[in-house]
């Protein structure tokens, strides 16, 4: 039975008031009553007051010594006092303003009592009267100022008692079976009514799986729909062309790059629409990557695309992606908006006549200005950067064209998993041979001599040095000013032998782009910026990053300033200026500095800071599980995962009977996007 269709009016006791207040804690219906879970227990197992520890709450069980006495003080308070024998010890019991549980005690009866111990005293201040013969775990749920712990409950029990049988189990008998996990009914007893802490684990661990299956099935059904309504370019390479341009490269493909290369070029050669994110750390070689994808497009016949966020990005890939392909008479371009409209109008005729094959750009590309011949393959960069409606506005310049995605922001597993579900999912997880590692110091303020001496010690040898302070207020005079303080202070050491430059967030665009070029064309020996460097700009020359204030950063914000210097032969440095305040803003020092791992980086600032500050407007954070904690139950998390595809791409398992109760919850659940039957 769906119990998502039965109303909460069905239940004794549940009239327009009382349902308008489980509403407010989201309880629509009687299966959201049921999955309604407590989010800690208490244990109710009697403890010997010789091994209380002040002010612990404790179950204590003993027998009533005395007859209660109510007293009153104060205005309208009470105070209930009563004397328990246990352990061959009489303690005092006392209730504060429950005179009415004065009749729950009998002298000579037992009796059991859920309070706070105080050791001194050695007397309890009680908070509940538990039946003797109770479970020895109480619920706890989260609840607001419409309804109480004590109605939650008893609606609870009442649905239960009443629907318990009519519960319909969702997960496959195949995988309960595998992983030993309960059936929906004895999930929902286990954790609401559990006897023990054993049967409550077992429990919220059946639970947890199925919460997390029915998720990625969830995004299975999304992609699945797509795969059947989008039906793929199958482009048709000409291989030989890519293995001699791979070959002419002046470097060699890491395995990583190779393996990614494969996954994608499959992508393009089947019916199916390639939707791939492209994640890859700092430098691991992610835009040759694209190149080969897009040659293998135009090899097929198609144009290719590749938007950037910025017009520094777009001029670097185009650069790049020019040099490549021009000796094999691939012709690109660059479009942005800083072009004169007879440039653009140039450029865009040519992508419309098809004499262009690979166009690089900026948000221009998405113009209405902008048509092309046959496009058939995009490339994201920093996908992040860029709203839902651009990245559709891209793809809709073509019919139904392969995307690829990229990003350099490290994806931890737990965000792949639970917010790409819907995307297949390439790494490039290897640098390129001899890159050499960038070495990493922190130093407190009171060091910072040391950083100057550093710093022109690496400037006497040629070298360029980023300098990067952070937002320290919403003011952007403030911001301005703090760092106009750094910008003179660094003039003033090194003003009358290099050329110092200031970058910050007032700046006119084309004034920072204007910056960042004299930078790159070594025209600025010091770059002093308030603004985070754009990520992939290459500037092999700079082999110092200076971070000040870094305890403000997050450690992948940290990571991606880092990856800003070591992207030519030189040893490079970053050197973090803190002062942390608290525990957390040292260990993220400690970790930058042990480790230049940039997924290691993303899993441990997720599990320090949560999903908020990782990534950008699609993931702002990790989708809100009821029992489930992606972060610490990664484990089950990746098993729901590869069962969940492995019965999406199974057709005689994903159509036998055992099914039947999934694909009718998921069809409810997801029935805008998909239909299974």
């Amino acid at each position: 039975m769906d119990l998502r269709k039965v109303s909460l009016a069905q239940l004794p006791s549940v009239g327009p008031k009382r349902l308008e207040a489980l509403q407010s804690l989201g309880i629509n219906n009687v299966y959201d009553l049921l999955f309604y879970f407590p989010f800690r227990y208490e244990d109710m197992q009697a403890k010997s007051l010789d091994d209380a520890v002040d002010q612990e709450k404790i179950l204590v069980k003993g027998v009533v010594a005395s007859e209660p006495v109510v007293s009153r003080f104060g205005y309208k308070k009470t105070r209930l006092n009563v004397r328990l024998m246990t352990d061959n010890e009489s303690i005092m019991v006392t209730f504060f303003n429950q005179p009415w549980l004065k009749d729950k005690f009998k002298t000579g009866n037992d009796a059991a009592v859920y309070g706070k111990w105080n050791a001194n005293r050695r007397s309890l201040m009680g908070m509940k009267v538990i039946g003797i013969n109770d479970n020895s775990v109480d619920s706890v749920y989260s609840v607001n100022k419409n309804i109480h712990q004590k109605t939650l409950i008893n609606l609870i029990k009442v649905a239960f008692e009443k629907y318990h049988d009519q519960i319909d189990t969702v997960v496959p008998s195949y995988l309960r079976l595998k992983y030993k996990l309960l059936d929906d009914e004895q999930i929902v007893s286990g954790i609401h009514f559990p006897k023990n802490e054993e049967q409550s684990e077992e429990a919220r661990r059946s639970a947890k799986f199925r919460e997390f299956f029915l998720f990625q099935c969830g995004l299975q059904s999304i992609k699945r729909n797509d795969d059947n309504k989008n039906i793929g370019i199958v482009e048709k390479y000409d291989q030989k062309f890519l293995d001699d341009f791979i070959q002419s490269l002046p470097f060699k493909l890491t395995d990583a790059q190779n393996r990614v290369v494969k996954e994608i070029l499959q992508d393009m050669a089947s019916d199916h629409h390639m939707n791939r994110l492209l994640q890859g750390d700092v430098g691991s070689g992610k835009t040759i990557v694209s190149v080969i994808a897009m040659l293998a497009s135009v090899t097929a016949g198609y144009q290719a695309a590749i938007m950037a966020p910025t017009e520094i990005l777009a001029q670097q890939h185009f650069d790049k992606i020019s040099k490549l392909l021009t000796p094999l008479k691939i012709r690109t371009a660059l479009l942005t908006g800083s072009l004169t409209k007879k440039e653009h109008d140039f450029i865009a005729g040519d992508i419309l006549n098809g004499k262009t094959n690979i166009v690089v750009g900026t948000h221009a590309l998405i113009q209405d200005s902008v048509e092309f011949k046959d496009l058939g393959f995009i490339v994201i960069d920093e996908q992040h950067r860029f709203g839902v409606n651009q990245r559709k506005a891209l793809r809709q310049k073509g019919d139904n064209p392969d995307v690829l995605a990229m990003t350099a922001t490290p994806i931890p597993r737990t965000l792949a998993i639970t917010t790409y579900g819907d995307m297949d999912v390439s790494r490039i997880d290897q640098l390129p041979a001899g890159r050499k590692k960038i070495e990493t110091y922190w130093i407190r303020s009171q060091k910072i001599e040391q950083m100057y001496q550093f710093v022109a010690k690496e400037l006497q040898t040629g070298s360029q040095v980023y300098v990067v302070t952070p937002l320290i207020s919403e003011s952007e005079t403030m911001d301005l000013k703090n760092a106009e303080l750094i910008f003179d202070k660094f003039t003033e050491l090194f003003g009358k032998k290099y050329k110092i430059g200031l970058l910050h967030g007032q700046m006119p665009n084309d004034q920072k782009e204007a910056v960042m070029n004299d930078f790159s064309d070594k025209k600025i020996d010091v770059l002093v910026s308030t603004t985070v460097i754009e990520v992939g700009v290459d500037v092999p020359n700079a082999s110092v990053m200076v971070i000040y204030d870094a305890n403000r950063f997050g450690l992948s914000q940290l990571h991606q300033l880092r990856g800003r210097v070591g992207r030519g032969d030189k040893q490079s440095y970053c050197i973090l200026i803190a002062d942390p305040k608290n525990e957390s803003a040292a260990e993220r020092m400690k970790i930058l500095t042990s480790t230049n791992d940039g997924f290691v980086l993303a899993e441990e600032d997720l599990k320090m800071r949560g999903a908020g500050d990782l990534l950008g407007n699609r993931q702002s954070g990790l989708p809100e599980f009821k029992i489930g904690n992606p972060i610490n139950d990664i484990n089950i998390l990746e098993v729901a995962q590869e069962e969940a595809s492995r019965l999406f791409n199974d057709e005689k398992l994903f159509n036998s009977p055992e099914t039947k109760n999934l694909k009718s919850f998921i069809n409810e659940e997801y029935d805008q996007l998909n239909n299974f039957d």
